[in-house]
């Protein structure tokens, strides 16, 4: 009675065995060209954006959780200041410009007309100066006049002859006009000024803080009245393009995965949609399992990371999200996506 209790174990058991055998065997032997299963999270870049210049916020446009693109205004500086110095350079750049017009233009032409007026009248007081002295010599001579006027008459030729030379040169200088080292100094000093002009505009923009890219604010750090510096962030903006999954695939499965190749994307928050994904960066280095590898015929193995850039246009999926990564391996196809700042970005 018990050896026919027993014999429709046996053969169940028997059938049992042979059947996971089997599975066994047909999970070894799988297709290696088949579809590859990847998880992974989410990730982002983050950037912390900070004032160059040192003043007090006045101003912030931006909360957090906002969504911004590239060149939206977030916060501005008081800028008076500024605004002050701006047109104590402009003015000392429109009075510099005008000294190199004159020094360029040369000596007018009435100036040059008083000069020469000026040197012939100083010759004709040399003649009447050595004329008089003519006279107190002939007078001298006979005892008419003293010594003393005579000399005096001679150092009146004297003088008058060295003025005659000062409005001779003055009016050369005039002819000739200002020298080239006084122009070329001039406008030396101009072009300073000018770029003095250029480095205080750009002192101004910079008092308006703009987003570098599309993006979403993650943390409002300074708010209207707190002093702003290039040391102290104002915003954490976490940048939305590009956006990646980070996983890792085994050794075994390496020479199955290529950089380029198309995939798609699954999350548990959104199973009915997928998100087109390719291949960007494959790391040459192996390392140990980290912790979010989440299979766990991985974690005793080395593995390599891999990241995968996600065409997410409507921002959905969010950072840190896990995900699931779906490709063939033999389909792979040029990345119209991967540019070179990309790969450069994601190494």
């Amino acid at each position: 009675m018990k050896k026919k209790i027993l014999t429709p174990v046996v053969i169940i058991v028997v059938i049992a065995s042979v059947a996971w055998g089997t599975w066994e065997w047909l999970g070894s032997q799988k297709d290696p060209g088949s579809a590859l299963t990847l998880y992974g999270n989410i990730e982002i870049r983050d950037a912390r954006l900070a004032f160059t210049e040192q003043e007090i916020v006045s101003e912030v446009t931006v909360n957090e959780g906002d969504t911004v693109v590239a060149g939206q205004v977030l916060a501005r500086l008081k800028s008076q200041r500024l605004h002050d110095q701006l047109k104590e350079a402009q003015a000392q750049l429109e009075a510099q410009s005008q000294i190199v017009h004159r020094l360029v233009n040369g000596t007018r032409a009435q100036e040059i007309r008083q000069f020469r007026a000026e040197l012939e009248a100083a010759g004709v007081r040399l003649k009447n100066a050595e004329k008089n002295a003519r006279r107190l010599e002939s007078t001298a001579a006979s005892g008419a006049s003293s010594q003393q006027v005579l000399d005096d008459a001679h150092a009146a030729v004297e003088i008058e002859r060295a003025q005659l030379n000062v409005r001779r040169q003055a009016y050369n200088l005039a002819v000739e006009g200002p020298r080239s080292e006084d122009i070329a100094e001039a406008r030396a000093r101009l072009e300073a000024n000018r770029a003095h002009l250029a480095y205080l505009n750009t002192r101004l923009e910079e008092t308006v803080l703009k987003s570098p890219s599309a993006g979403i604010i993650q943390s409002r750090i300074l708010e209207p009245g707190e002093m702003a510096g290039p040391t102290r962030p104002a915003f954490v903006l976490a940048l939305t393009d590009p956006k990646w999954v980070r996983a890792y695939v085994s050794e075994p499965d390496l020479g199955r995965v290529k950089e380029g190749v198309n995939t798609k994307v699954s999350s548990d928050s959104w199973p009915d949609k997928k998100f087109s994904g390719q291949v960007g960066f494959i790391s040459s280095i192996a390392e140990f399992t980290p912790k979010s590898v989440e299979t766990t015929d991985l974690r005793t193995k080395l593995v390599y990371e891999v990241r995968i850039w996600v065409d997410d246009p409507n921002n959905q999926l969010r950072l840190g999200m896990p995900v699931t990564v779906e490709f063939e391996t033999e389909t792979a196809t040029p990345a119209s996506r991967l540019d070179s700042t990309r790969k450069t970005a994601a190494h």
